[in-house]
């Protein structure tokens, strides 16, 4: 399943913070180094006052420093942030999911500070962060059921001993009177016996644990657990602070057959009796409601055939039922942020090509907002809707914090704390355009300075997905790139998002078909337009893009050198093992009832014919795309006479790993910089033959 990548600038594009003047000019400008990719930091998550005045913010540590996130305060007219939160040695992740109350006198956080991850209250005129005490009694106790091992011989029933719980998410109302938390069923001491005993077999799929809902009275602390069934997964409250809409997933892998999410209205006064919203779509994501409490907006598989979470946004009308889907004439794609109810209308996050912005959307008709950047991300206001915050980026603009009063308005960069060693030599980017059996696709290229007097050698990068794009944001692993002299070509082949359903559903049944040869009429067109040394190619891909890169293995020796991080191989044997197989069956449907069409759409079908030198990257504990398909297709080509290494990344899963590689913080010091390590004298040594 490679879904995971849907959003794949968000994990392949590094977020960086505005820096302070005298460390950004220390020295002469310079493209980074592999261990300057290793001192960046990210920002996410801002949140605006409820008086306007000031942004919570969440902050990454670089990864030479852990990793760990952090809560910052910018203080919005005198521009200046200073940290809020810091971890001990003991939280490997740090504080985050920061939110105000509505009063703005406290800021409520998550962090693991014990065993436990717990909710803190940090009150705003000083004083420590301390947590709530929540403890339950489990529903739920697999080592009391009947046949449960090791056998006990207790004849008499027990009295449930209250277990503290880990707090997954929480939402505030917007009176501050209740906060809504989501919390999985916590492991009872009888469990934790069974699990020293090794009475651990675990059936699968029949798991009674889940996510569970509950109301916390923050000023009593009492904790009221709902009759919602798990797995609840977000929540958003009306305004009148009186309901709550829940949106909740079948438990036990239903979603491997199918969309198997249900949306649920619950009132606070009545906890123990929610009420099923049908005509919310099964495929739903995020959701919100209208200030007037008449409508539900959210977003949902689009309702021409797309792929699995492509969406359209919807407008529900609970009192009559009646639906309208607002995007359905839309000429980009929607973004993957929630929508925002705000004047009357609904805005939604949008992707046209490679630029993501925000758009009103009224009916069937809908209005671009234009941003100082080509990419807006991360939108938030207050309850008063008195001002905007998000984070804006470009190919030569590092992510930024910017603020409006209002939207359309002036908007102001705000400082925040330095996230580059020094000040990095531009990258900028250049949208290319070409032709290719009736498509207009788009890339974006990257030329170095060498270009100017030279030809040059370039490296293709193909984004994940399918389902996927690259969006034209600020990316560290481009400068790496161009540091050594090497253009860079990322094409948005068929397949993908910002160009309309139609085109991102342009690939099914077709996986290295049509978008391959989308792929390499770009290069030929940046060959012939561009300083671009044809005798000097090369490509790499993660996720979708290593198995675009392992499919070019297969069916051109043009490139000098491919890398491919977590592909697919067997299309067969992924299907069997993936964490879910829902979006897979779209393309190409059941394996066993398509066998030919599965095999055509394997890279390893290919591997017979492969040639060039070949580096694969792959993290132990990928779910997504296993580690057994990096195997088959290092055996394959090994056995083929093929160049070929394979790097193992203990501990890693998908997207991790990939951000790590990309040059976003990681927890794992030394991956990411391995990995880019062995890409540079893998590609080093194809372009000096």
């Amino acid at each position: 399943m490679r879904k995971t990548f849907a959003r794949v600038s968000i994990l392949f594009t590094i977020a960086l913070s505005a820096v302070s003047a005298e460390r950004l000019f220390a020295r002469e400008a310079h493209f980074p180094s592999n261990e300057d990719l290793r001192h960046t930091r990210t920002l996410s998550q801002p949140r605006l006052s409820p008086d306007a005045q000031s942004v919570l913010i969440q902050i990454a540590d670089t990864t030479a420093d852990g990793g760990r996130t952090h809560l910052w305060l910018v203080d919005i007219k005198q521009n200046a942030a200073r940290q809020l939160t810091y971890s001990p040695a003991s939280d490997k992740r740090g504080e985050h999911n920061g939110e105000w109350t509505p009063d703005g006198n406290t800021i409520l956080f998550l962090a693991k500070r014990g065993e436990h991850t717990q909710l803190y209250r940090l009150p705003m005129e000083g004083g420590e962060a301390r947590p709530f005490d929540l403890k339950i009694e489990p529903g739920v106790d697999a080592s009391r059921e009947p046949d449960a091992l090791p056998p006990d011989g207790t004849k008499a029933p027990q009295k449930p001993e209250q277990v503290e719980i880990d707090v997954e998410r929480f939402f505030i109302s917007p009176d501050g009177k209740w906060i809504a938390i989501i919390a999985h069923d916590p492991q009872t001491p009888g469990e934790k016996k069974q699990e020293t005993d090794k009475a651990d077999a675990q059936w699968v799929d029949h798991d009674k644990h889940g996510a569970r809902l509950y109301l916390l009275d923050p000023d009593t602390g009492k904790l009221t657990k709902t009759e919602l069934a798990p797995n609840v997964e977000s929540v958003a409250w009306n305004k009148q602070s009186d309901r709550i809409l829940a949106i909740a997933e079948a438990p036990n892998n239903a979603d491997d057959l199918g969309p198997a999410k249900s949306a649920w209205m619950l009132k606070v006064s009545d906890p123990d009796h929610p009420e099923a919203i049908k005509q919310i779509l099964p495929s739903v994501a995020q959701a919100t409601w209208s200030e007037d409490g008449k409508h539900i907006y959210f977003l949902a598989q689009a309702e021409q055939d797309t792929p699995p979470g492509y969406n359209d946004l919807y407008e529900l009308a609970p009192a009559d039922g009646s639906l309208k889907n607002h995007s359905r004439t839309y000429r980009g794609s929607i973004g993957h942020e929630g929508p925002i109810s705000a004047g009357g209308k609904v805005l939604q996050s949008v992707q046209n090509g490679t630029q993501v912005s925000f758009a009103r959307f009224d009916g069937g008709s809908s209005e671009v907002f234009r941003f100082d950047t080509q990419v807006v991300t991360n939108m938030n206001t207050n309850n008063r809707q008195n001002g905007w915050v998000w984070i804006g980026t470009s190919s030569t603009k590092p992510q930024t914090l910017f603020f409006s009063e209002k939207l359309g308005h002036t908007a102001h960069a705000l400082n925040t704390p330095s996230a580059l060693p020094d000040k990095w030599a531009d990258a900028p980017s250049q949208l290319v355009q070409w032709q290719n059996e009736g498509q207009t696709v788009e890339g974006l290229l990257y030329l170095p300075p060498q270009a100017k007097d030279r030809k040059v050698p370039l490296i293709v990068d193909v984004h994940g997905g399918p389902t996927g794009a690259w969006e034209d944001s600020y990316s560290p692993l481009i400068a790496f790139l161009l540091g050594h002299g090497w253009a860079v070509l990322r094409p948005n082949p068929r397949g993908s998002t910002g160009y309309g359903a139609s085109f991102a559903a342009a690939n099914k049944n077709d996986l290295g078909g049509a978008d391959y040869r989308d792929i390499i009429s770009g290069v030929d067109a940046v060959i012939a337009h561009y300083p671009i040394d044809p005798n000097k190619l090369a490509l790499m891909g993660y996720s979708y893009g290593g198995e675009m890169a392992a499919f070019v293995e297969g069916k051109t020796d043009r490139f000098k050198a491919i890398v491919s991080g977590a592909p697919v191989i067997d299309q067969y044997s992924e299907y069997g093992t993936e964490s879910s197989s829902w979006y897979d069956r779209w393309f190409y449907g059941k394996p066993w009832d398509n066998a030919a069409e599965a095999w055509r759409q394997s890279p390893l079908s290919g591997a017979g014919h492969a040639k060039t030198p070949f580096l694969l990257l792959q993290g132990d504990s990928d779910t997504t795309d296993p580690l057994g398909q990096s195997v088959e297709m290092y055996r394959a080509l090994r056995q083929m006479g093929v160049p070929v290494d394979l790097v193992r990344y203990p501990r890693e899963d998908h997207g991790p790993l990939a951000g790590g590689i990309f040059g976003n913080p990681n927890s794992e010091p030394w991956h990411g910089f391995d990995a880019r390590q062995r890409m540079v004298k893998l590609f080093e040594k194809a372009f000096s033959q």
